[in-house]
Parts: structure tokens; C-alpha cells; sequence
């Protein structure tokens, strides 16, 4: 067993540290206050490769692994999550379904530009009626002569209303008991999209309600075969619990490093505060909670790297990850004090930033049913 990092994959962890340090964390509270979404960090954030950081070179990304993807999401979640989500979504869900299922056409029409940062990806699975239970889903698509007709709603979807999006794959029924993904490009007669969504986290990253009102699709923009579109995204979700994980290990880490740094300069009866065993316990415990997180986000990404099967890994890095970040955020705040519940203070952002971990991409309850299921239960 060797748990060193590669050199490729310590020169990205790196990159994105210093990137997240220099140009995320000096905006990300003004972001999060104006809930601005963060064009120039995305832009900056392509020209490093790192918006199709695992996507093929052949197609514009930098045909990273799935390990040095993680690090990177883990090192922006550790600042910001609002950046970090939108790298996370546009990447797992929103680009690697054309990369997975899509024809050699679509995907030399529509990675390079994903795969560059120059265009945003969403995805498009929660309804109204179906959230965890995805394949509830009501949309519907028609075929009429030549074009898909969709009518149906899509709810919470992230990265879907911004100025450089390029569109969504969406699930839809197809038939009676056939459910298959197509892409909506923004633009699409009968398709309108919300405005932004008002939210207790991730305020910096765009999500929205979309609406396809006989909604006119073109037929070659069914993604794979025509009903498979269940099996597709149940896949996607897989490889996206990956990113979430590493997002929770992020989090967890940056409230950590907010703590610790606190608990060092804070004084009281005489002392610093770290020097008080409930405190240095409350660290201690954080530490090696975050350690077993990431060594579990690490092993999910790496036994995909292998071609192997990971669904099991990657669902209980998601559910560890998402309670850990909770159990973190939580502890860090209470070293902060009542500094720590005033909006100036960093650790406030990432306590409400963290919810979210542990309903999204599945909530702990379904990633329950997934390990379970997966146990042979």
C-alpha cells in the first residue's frame, strides 16, 4: 500500500491551495454577502485546467485522474464552497454525462468548451415530486417529427442560469417505463429558467427552477440510448458522490484550520485557549475524524481510477464525509464563541455551508439505502 501522493497529484493539490489562499479567500465572504456568482474565479479557474480537470485532453480537459480531482475540490471547499460546487457540478454531473454516454459527434461538439471553463454544464434530475426518489421523475419528451417536446419542471438545479451556461441534461420519461437523458441548450424555445434561488449556503453559486413548457429539443440530443437514462444517471450520481465527499473533508478541513488558528490566539483565565484540555480535545478529535475522511474519498476516487467497482466506497465516503463536516463545523463554531455567530467571522459562512452536504447528491438516509443495499441487505 502507498499512500503518497504522486507528483502530478501534489503540483495540483498545490496549485489549487495557493489559488484558493490568493484569489478565493480575500472575496469569498463579499460573494457570499452580495450572493454574487463568481465569473472571474471561474474563468481563472479554466485557464488552470481545473474546470475539466478529468475530462480527456482530446477534448480540451486536462485528463487528470479522479484522485487529483478530488484534491482539488477538497483544497477549494477548505476556502469556499460556493466555488467549489460549481467546479463540483459542472465537472460530475454536468460534463461527465456527455463524456460517459454521448456519441464521438456530441462530445467533440460540446467538451471543449465545458472541458476550457469558457461554458458552464448543469444537470437536471430534482423534481418537485422527485427527489430521492429520482426515478419518480414527471418530465416527459414526445418525439414529433424530428424533436423531442419536453414539458416538465426541474428544481434546485445548480450552474443553470448563468451568463456563460451552456445547458442542462435533463431525465425525462420517454415512454411509460422508460425514462432517457437529453440536453436542453440554453436558448431552447419553451424552455425558462428562475431566478436565482435564495439559500441558507453556497449562496455564491447559482441554482435555479427550470420550466419546459413544450419545450422543443432536437432528436440528436439524446444522450446514449433511448432508455437508459435511469441506469445513466444512477452512474453519474456514483461518480458525483466523490466530489461531494471531498467537499465535506474540505469543509471539515477549513473549519479545523479556522479553529485551531483561533484557539491559539484567544486568551482567557490568564491563558490561551488551547492550552485548556476540552479544547485540545475537541481538535484532537476533529483531526483524526477528518484524517479517516479523506482516506475514504481518496479510496473511492482511487478504486475508479482502477476500473474497479466503487459505488459502495464512494457512498459511504459521502455519508462519513457529510456527518464529519457537520460534527466539525459544529465544534469549530463553539471554539469561536460568540465571535464565531457573528457574521464577520469565516467559520459562520462554513457552519451554513455545510448543511447542504449531508441532503444533496443524496441524503444521509439514501446513502444508507445504498450501503445497505450494496451489503446485500
Amino acid at each position: 500500500m502507498d499512500f503518497d501522493l504522486t507528483s502530478e497529484q501534489e503540483l495540483i493539490r498545490d496549485t489549487v491551495r495557493t489559488f484558493a489562499r490568493e484569489r478565493v479567500e480575500p472575496v469569498a465572504a463579499e460573494l457570499d454577502l452580495e450572493s454574487r456568482f463568481p465569473y472571474e474565479l471561474v474563468a481563472e479557474l479554466g485557464e488552470l485546467g481545473l474546470m475539466g480537470l478529468p475530462i480527456p485532453e482530446q477534448y480540451g480537459g486536462a485528463g487528470g485522474d479522479t484522485v487529483s480531482y478530488a484534491i482539488a475540490v477538497e483544497e477549494l471547499t477548505r476556502i469556499d464552497s460556493s466555488v467549489a460546487i460549481t467546479v463540483a457540478a459542472h465537472t460530475s454531473l454536468g460534463t461527465m454525462p456527455i463524456l460517459l454516454y454521448g456519441s464521438e459527434e456530441q462530445k467533440e461538439r460540446w467538451l471543449p468548451d465545458l472541458a476550457s471553463g469558457r461554458k458552464l454544464a448543469a444537470f437536471g434530475l430534482t423534481e418537485p415530486d422527485a427527489g430521492s426518489d429520482a426515478g419518480a421523475t414527471r418530465t416527459t419528451a414526445e418525439l414529433r417529427d424530428g424533436s423531442w417536446v419536453v414539458s416538465g419542471s426541474k428544481l434546485f438545479i445548480t450552474n443553470a442560469g448563468t451568463d456563460i451556461t451552456w445547458g442542462v441534461t435533463i431525465t425525462a420519461r420517454t415512454g411509460d417505463d422508460e425514462i432517457s437523458n437529453l440536453v436542453v441548450e440554453n436558448g431552447a424555445p419553451g424552455y425558462a429558467i428562475s431566478a436565482p434561488m435564495k439559500k441558507l449556503g453556497w449562496r455564491a453559486s447559482d441554482t435555479r427552477e427550470l420550466s419546459f413548457d413544450e419545450c422543443a429539443v432536437p432528436e440528436g440530443n439524446l444522450l446514449g440510448r433511448r432508455g437508459e437514462g435511469f441506469q445513466q444517471f444512477l452512474e453519474i450520481l456514483d461518480g458525483g458522490r466523490i466530489s461531494v465527499a471531498a467537499m465535506g473533508v474540505g469543509l471539515a478541513q477549513g473549519a479545523y484550520d479556522l479553529a485551531f488558528a483561533y484557539a491559539q490566539e484567544r486568551e482567557q483565565f490568564g491563558k490561551s485557549i488551547s492550552a485548556f484540555q476540552a479544547i485540545r480535545f475537541k481538535l484532537a478529535d476533529m483531526a483524526t475524524e477528518i484524517e479517516a475522511g479523506r482516506s475514504l474519498v481518496y479510496k473511492a476516487a482511487w478504486l475508479k481510477d482502477q476500473s474497479r467497482p466503487f459505488a459502495r466506497e464512494a457512498a459511504m465516503a459521502k455519508l462519513y464525509t457529510g456527518e464529519l463536516s457537520n460534527r466539525v463545523a459544529n465544534a469549530a463554531l463553539q471554539i469561536h464563541g460568540g465571535f464565531g455567530y457573528m457574521e464577520e467571522a469565516a467559520v459562520s459562512r462554513l457552519y451554513r455551508d455545510q448543511k447542504i452536504l449531508e441532503i444533496g447528491e443524496g441524503t444521509n438516509e439514501v446513502q444508507r439505502m445504498v450501503i445497505a443495499r450494496h451489503l446485500g441487505l
